[in-house]
């Protein structure tokens, strides 16, 4: 792997000298931008303004905006001379539980290695001592124009760093949630519990990127000159009115038949009230079922009289 930035960790008094790896890599398939009336690329020229003539890379410098417009340049060399530690060094600020580290904070992932035979035992020293106290470190770093945040935390046997963004930079959920005042049953909930321990657990190294390779499959026909043969997916129904209880009872089924698991369970489920409905019903069929008896005893009374009629004749 090619380091992108070589650099110190802070850790108190001692300096472990450091190269920072991308520790994650991109599997997009890239697309190039084209004219659609003759197929010719279109590409992005980097033009000088004053000269109206294209720039080499190695000619591109960085500037600041001033409110009126004016361009103040900035150097590599005034960025280095930055009266900041964290401009190559990555200073530890703190020891933390990582449950305090809001998943929304957390951005790309690096690696970091040990630069040098002398910084294998600092290095380890710091790992180990991650390990053992089951905490992640908070460190304070300068890259690409700004000071950041990391999180350093342990990975087998390396050191990994996760770009954080500071708190203010997280939007609050205003708005986000459904404004509608809804009441969600027990009876739901049971049923939506029931669902998430019928899906289980997942091995994420089992998931793989369908899009990716349905992608790969279609360029893969356009070059050969076949017509793709794809079927479309299905678009999403949109918002509909939907029997919840139902809905969750054909999930919980459907998940079960999935993972080949008999699904009979689910006859069991039962809303709330339904005892009261069943106690009202065995009592209007109590009082449907009196008036038969006496109709029956009336019956009985008839038969018996008959006779006594007969002998007096």
């Amino acid at each position: 792997m090619r380091s992108i930035w070589n650099g110190n960790i802070s850790f108190g008094l001692v300096s472990i000298p450091i190269k920072m790896y991308p520790a994650t890599e991109d599997h997009s398939v890239s697309f190039r931008q084209i004219h659609t009336a003759d197929g010719g690329r279109i590409r992005y020229r980097k033009v000088c303004e004053l000269e109206d003539k294209q720039v080499d890379a190695d000619e591109i410098g960085k500037a600041y905006e001033d409110a009126d417009g004016a361009l103040i340049p900035i150097t590599d060399e005034d960025l280095a001379a930055l009266p900041l530690p964290t401009t190559r060094a990555l200073e530890i600020e703190a020891f933390v539980n990582a449950s305090e580290i809001d998943p929304l904070q957390m951005g790309d992932a690096y690696y970091l290695g040990a630069n040098g035979t002398a910084a294998a035992k600092p290095y380890a020293l710091l790992r180990e001592a991650l390990k053992r106290s089951e905490k992640v470190a908070i460190t304070k770093y300068a890259h690409r124009g700004r000071e950041r945040l990391g999180m350093l935390r342990v990975v087998g046997e390396a050191i990994a760093m996760h770009r954080l963004l500071w708190p203010d930079e997280v939007r609050e959920p205003a708005g986000v949630a459904p404004k509608e005042k809804v009441t969600v049953k027990p009876a739901e909930l049971d049923l939506a519990d029931t669902l998430m321990a019928t899906l289980g657990e997942v091995n994420l190294n089992e998931l793989h990127d369908e899009y990716h390779e349905a992608l790969e499959a279609l360029v893969a026909a356009k070059v050969s000159g076949a017509t793709p043969t794809a079927e479309p997916g299905e678009r999403p129904a949109g918002a509909q009115v939907v029997d919840l209880m139902a809905a969750l009872k054909d999930s919980v089924r459907s998940a079960k038949e999935a993972r080949g698991e008999p699904a009979e369970e689910e006859a069991t489920v039962t809303e709330l009230k339904a005892p009261a409905k069943k106690a009202a019903a065995k009592k209007s069929t109590a009082k449907k079922a009196a008036p038969k008896k006496k109709a029956t005893a009336k019956k009985a009374t008839a038969k018996k009289a008959a006779p006594k009629k007969r002998r007096g004749a």
